[in-house]
């Protein structure tokens, strides 16, 4: 993807992280942030005044730091645009186009222009003016209804899983987009909306429940209607997740249980049987009381050895000490010229022929605007005008 040119005019996470999976896989991205930086840059942990995360989310990139609330700054911004392949924008629906920077006029100045639109509710319809975070739109999805334990109020998962979802769903868009332009020369608009994002992972509920009436709820550790596949303890304090989700599999569990009758008892000789709440209750129960009796670690060995699917449930620090993430190069050391080094996530997915890579890490804000002003045809001097009147800004020497 070399031969992309992408401007990321994003905030915080789905769109960051739309535009950072094309950097991994060589397009060249512009990211377009206001001159004190984009909000996530405040966002995690920081180590001497370094965003940990901002090193992460922003890799690859280019930062160009301008207000394109100025008419120089627009101007800018254009002028970036109309050279572009893809623009990846996550603002509040209406907030580009204030700016002067809706699709038609683009679409007018760059014909070829994919434009990547990702908001909380779409750009259409009687809420696409809502704000919309991941969490609100995973409550709004149907998602949040099903997390958690059902004797509890509806948790979440400490995660932007759902901003995640939609930066591949956006990026997958763009690159259909790109692939559809070939054909007709022509440029569209990708419209991802983080509430659809939420709400395709209840694809198995959305025909049942206009056939059944059926209405999904939360049980915990589970996965609904099918057993065993679950949580359950081990001996020193841990758990194991076990998914015996076929027959073949539950075969070999309960052989290496030695406890044939799991097998010959019709709650839990079928599929189907083993589904049902009350059945898969009780079976938990016993496979509970059995995994209770080893170490985690031990029994971890013992049901890999038999050919049943099972992990214990992994911290960030068992993550960095697993011979795996190292093999597969999931923990990659970039380089970075405050802190030596920061360690971050592999690309992701592997392509064999031709993989994707980590350049360089996230840039300080505006790092990149003067080499970027200067492919543009400004001078040195209309640049530090630029500077002078605050339309345009770089890191502090």
């Amino acid at each position: 993807m070399q031969d992309l040119k992408v401007v990321e005019i994003c905030s915080t996470i789905a769109g960051p992280a739309c535009a950072r999976l094309l950097a991994d896989f060589g397009a060249e991205v512009t990211k377009v942030e206001p001159l004190q930086g984009d909000g996530a840059r405040q966002m995690g942990f920081h180590v001497e005044d370094v965003s940990l995360y901002a090193a992460s989310l922003m890799r690859g990139k280019r930062s160009v730091a301008l207000d394109l609330k100025t008419p120089q700054g627009r101007d800018i911004a254009l002028e970036l645009i109309r050279r572009a392949d893809i623009l990846v924008e996550n603002n509040r629906p209406g907030v580009m186009e204030r700016l002067g920077l809706g699709y038609d006029t683009l679409a007018a100045l760059n014909p070829r222009l994919i434009m990547v639109r990702i908001s909380g509710y779409g750009q259409d319809g009687p809420y696409s003016d809502r704000p919309g975070y991941g969490a609100i739109c995973e409550a709004f999805g149907g998602v949040r209804h099903m997390t958690g334990d059902p004797d509890r109020p509806p948790a979440r998962v400490a995660l932007a899983t759902t901003d995640y979802l939609t930066a591949v769903y956006a990026a997958m868009g763009a690159l259909v987009a790109v692939h559809e332009r070939q054909r007709s020369g022509l440029g569209q608009v990708v419209d991802a909306a983080l509430y659809e994002t939420a709400f395709s992972q209840m694809e198995s509920y959305v025909p049942t429940y206009e056939k059944t009436g059926f209405v999904p709820a939360r049980v915990g550790p589970n996965l609904p209607t099918m057993a065993p596949n679950s949580l359950y303890p081990t001996g020193d304090g841990g758990w194991i997740l076990i998914a015996a989700n076929s027959d073949a599999v539950y075969g070999r569990l309960v052989a290496l249980m030695q406890m044939p009758e799991l097998l010959s008892d019709a709650r839990f000789a079928t599929i189907k049987a083993r589904g049902i709440a009350a059945n898969m209750k009780a079976l938990d129960a016993h496979i509970g009381e059995w995994t209770s009796r080893h170490e985690g670690a031990a029994l971890e060995l013992l049901l890999r050895g038999a050919g049943v699917p099972t992990s214990r449930i992994y911290t960030i620090a068992d993550i960095y000490q697993d011979p795996h993430y190292a093999a597969r190069q999931m923990l990659l050391q970039v380089p970075h010229p405050k802190l030596g080094h920061t360690t971050q996530i592999g690309v992701v997915p592997r392509l064999s022929r031709t993989p994707g890579v980590v350049r360089h890490t996230g840039p300080d804000t505006g790092a990149d605007t003067r080499r970027v002003l200067a492919e543009l045809g400004l001078d040195d001097a209309r640049i530090d005008q630029l500077m002078d009147r605050g339309t345009v800004a770089e890191p502090t020497r």
